[in-house]
């Protein structure tokens, strides 16, 4: 059983927390709200959020409400990272603004439009840094950027995390099985 919902949440310096409907957290990386569901309350005490449930049929909620006011909390604290790598001759990288584009080897580049929220940074046309506050929102543009072109399984060739590790296939071997 989880005993994630029981742990309380430090607070660091410049981290302003309302409560009320929905828990309001404000700091120098920007401000985040999240939902807190029926059942479940916060309450603030001596440096650190706490969060208590009304009973235990509450015990998914009271999980995931602490799991997410952690992430806001370290969002606009601290900020998140996510790094791709752009593996593949030819295939690279450019941002200018807000728009990032792509050469992966298509018939033309591919422009991506980075939401507000999320900073590119592009280290030797194949090394993607992106950098948010927002957790999921940071995880779903990498996943998408990550779409443009998955790793090939027999060439690894794509788009990748950096350090995801993958399983490289063996192709055909010989002229076994040909027409006769």
């Amino acid at each position: 059983m989880s005993r994630v919902g029981k742990k309380p949440i430090p607070l660091p310096k410049g981290v302003k927390v309302t409560i009320g409907d929905q828990l309001l957290v404000e700091g120098p990386k920007g401000k985040q709200a999240v939902p807190v569901p029926q059942g479940v309350s916060v309450r603030q005490q001596d440096g650190t959020l706490e969060l208590t449930r009304d009973g235990d049929d509450k015990a998914a909620l009271h999980g995931l409400t602490r799991a997410l006011a952690a992430n806001a909390v370290q969002g606009v604290s601290g900020g998140f990272t996510r790094e791709l790598d752009i593996v593949g001759i030819g295939y690279r990288c450019d941002v200018k603004g807000r728009i990032a584009t792509f050469t992966l080897g298509y018939s033309h580049a591919i422009e991506f439009y980075l939401p507000d929220g999320i900073d590119m940074k592009v280290d030797k046309q194949t090394h993607l840094v992106l950098t948010g506050a927002d957790r999921q929102l940071l995880g779903q543009v990498a996943a998408d950027m990550r779409a443009l072109r998955p790793p090939d399984p027999y060439k690894n060739k794509g788009v990748r995390y950096t350090g995801e590790s993958l399983r490289k296939k063996v192709g055909k071997t010989g002229a076994s099985g040909g027409a006769k």
